[in-house]
């Protein structure tokens, strides 16, 4: 079925249209978002159990973008509570008071232009099965206990085992006086972890997930996750240390994209171009990997849980191929960073909710398949390591610095894994360094959507990445 647009939007868009018509006499650019987004998650466990009616992206609220005279201001608020004209006349007094701010404390602002207001209508209601609105919470509840209670049994030295679902109903209202867009869609993600110590009294957690555009459904797949999690279990607990070095690796479609995200993910985001903190926008136009290096960014470039019709900003989504061929293309950004740089937005535009700021974030960023066996590149590897299981990572966009805190390294010797697993793994690099001897790549590819992404210590938004497995070279400690 398709995913109903919210009637509560469709119902203020009189309003809306009203308040934008009152705004445009004072200002060049008057653009709206309205968001009613409405979802739960659930964590069951042996020893906790929560339930909720909130998650990363519920939401219900409004915000105005206007701008005059290059400068842009923003004003938020969830109630409507009063006329198009009253509520017109309260945002110009509290955008007058912060223009006045900026005066008063000689604050330096960017003169940028006004967005164009292109003409456009667009109304987008993409299927799904079941609605997380109109889920049997209780029946959910069961079969996560359920999990909880077969990991425990499977997993017998486990001190805990946790199964955990997310879902969302995404409903977005983006209007100017030509803009007419409207998208409704439901994404959800799954996951699981089992807790366990080894002999030295350091706790391990195996851990794997599911994700996905679509209603509570996709939760029946943790069932192939809790098959996942015993095997992963005992490779923890009879790992050892590795030896710090430089190795020949093998990534899987995980740790991939976890490469991508943190390399050329917040790397290529050109908002940091606008504030020269990024390494990436020097080499637009050089080469940054091997010929095996293509990468896309954007919304339509996968079909995962941050795939949206349009961006926060009214732009419509977009697929960019950031790397082609080893040679960097173009970044990823949104739409006042674009007017800034005088290039055009990309679909980034994310706000973490309608009450923060807009910044350029990603969507799904994916490396490109190759033709490579997984076998031919294990049968390619002298000493080295297969990696999985993505625990975190983080780069720093100035100097193009990459380090990833991976689950699990499969040793490789002559050729053949050996049985040996090492864990924790981190490995760090030069972006460049790490792309330029990628040598192999497979043909499956693989797009992840658990979790999020923080920019800075704020700013949470969701976020996909993947790719096929890669063979390249990295120092691992």
């Amino acid at each position: 079925m398709k995913a109903p647009f919210s009637a509560y939007l469709n119902g203020i868009v009189p309003w809306v249209r009203q308040l934008i018509d009152a705004l445009g006499a004072h200002y060049d650019y008057v653009s709206v978002l309205s968001t009613d987004s409405v979802g739960f998650t659930i964590a069951m466990s042996q020893r906790s159990k929560s339930v909720t009616n909130t998650n990363m992206t519920t939401e219900r609220g409004n915000v105005v973008r206007v701008c005059r005279g290059g400068l842009y201001s923003e004003y938020a608020f969830n109630e409507i509570d009063a006329t198009p004209a009253e509520t017109a006349g309260r945002i110009r007094a509290a955008l007058d008071q912060q223009l006045s701010l900026l005066q008063k404390t000689a604050s330096k602002v960017y003169d940028t232009p006004a967005l164009l207001d292109e003409p456009c209508e667009l109304f987008v209601e993409k299927e799904t099965e079941r609605l997380p609105e109109t889920e049997d919470v209780e029946a959910l509840v069961a079969f996560l206990q359920g999990l909880s209670d077969r990991g425990m049994q499977a997993i017998p030295s486990a001190l805990d085992c946790s199964a955990r679902v997310m879902s969302t109903h995404i409903c977005k209202l983006f209007l100017t006086k030509n803009r007419f867009l409207r998208q409704s869609y439901v994404y959800t993600e799954g996951s699981m972890a089992a807790f366990a110590p080894n002999e030295a009294g350091e706790m391990k957690t195996a851990y794997d997930g599911v994700s996905g555009l679509g209603g509570p459904e996709i939760i029946e797949q943790l069932n192939g996750v809790l098959e996942k999690l015993p095997k992963q279990m005992e490779d923890l607990l009879g790992s050892g240390k590795i030896v710090p070095g430089e190795y020949e690796i093998i990534t899987d479609p995980g740790i991939t994209g976890l490469i991508a995200h943190e390399a050329f993910g917040h790397g290529v985001e050109m908002d940091m171009f606008v504030k020269e903190r990024a390494l990436g926008a020097e080499y637009i136009g050089k080469r940054v990997g091997s010929d095996l290096v293509t990468m896309h960014e954007g919304a339509l470039c996968a079909d995962s849980v941050t795939s949206f019709a349009f961006d926060d900003e009214g732009t419509l989504a977009g697929d960019v191929t950031e790397i082609d061929r080893g040679i960097l293309k173009t970044g990823i950004c949104d739409a006042l960073s674009a007017l800034r740089l005088g290039t055009a937005p990309t679909g980034n535009g994310k706000r973490e909710n309608f009450a923060h700021k807009v910044y350029t974030r990603m969507t799904n960023t994916m490396f490109d398949s190759g033709a490579d066996s997984v076998d031919d590149m294990i049968a390619s590897i002298k000493h080295g390591y297969l990696l999985s299981g993505t625990e975190s990572g983080m780069e720093d966009p100035k100097h193009w610095g990459i380090q990833c805190i991976i689950s699990r390294g499969y040793e490789i010797r002559d050729g053949k894994l050996t049985g040996k697993v090492v864990s924790p793994v981190i490995m760090t690099g030069y972006v460049p360094d790490l792309l330029g001897n990628v040598s192999m790549a497979s043909p499956d590819r693989v797009v992840e959507g658990n979790g999020g992404c923080g920019k800075g210590y704020k700013e949470w938004v969701k976020v996909a990445d993947g790719g096929p497995y890669l063979k390249t070279k990295a120092r691992l400690g």
